[in-house]
């Protein structure tokens, strides 16, 4: 049985084993990979960009994780946040059965989070 401990500084294994690919009934692709080898490695679920090739051969590489940008503040239906790329986003979300309501709602909340970005300037916080 071949083992791979966490100290071992190994970053690929090779594996023999049988790979089924194919279509669910949802018409979604699918590949499965049974092992033909005894072997201990630490189970992972990940998210991955998969390339199908048309000899047969299957390429899959992890994604990065995907960073969130932080609020700054949040409102009832809106949050304020700074991207790492120096941009200010503005977020407003509401059902669509209140659509009424939807532009009175929003000149408030627009307003609010305007005087508390003033207010965090004048204070000197940046963030």
């Amino acid at each position: 049985m071949k083992k791979i401990s966490k100290k071992k500084t190994q970053r690929e294994v090779t594996l023999d084993g049988m790979m089924t690919i194919g279509k669910s009934a949802n018409n979604l692709r699918q590949a499965d990979f049974q092992c033909c080898e005894d072997v201990k490695i630490e189970s992972f679920i990940g998210r991955f960009k998969v390339q199908g090739m048309h000899n047969g051969d299957v390429y899959m590489q992890e994604l990065p994780k995907r960073f969130r940008n932080k609020p700054l503040f949040r409102l009832d239906n809106s949050s304020l946040s700074l991207g790492r790329n120096g941009l200010y986003y503005f977020n407003f979300r509401m059902p669509e059965s209140e659509l009424r309501a939807l532009p009175e709602l929003l000149m408030k909340e627009a307003r609010e989070a305007a005087g508390k970005v003033i207010k965090m300037y004048l204070n000197g916080n940046k963030r």
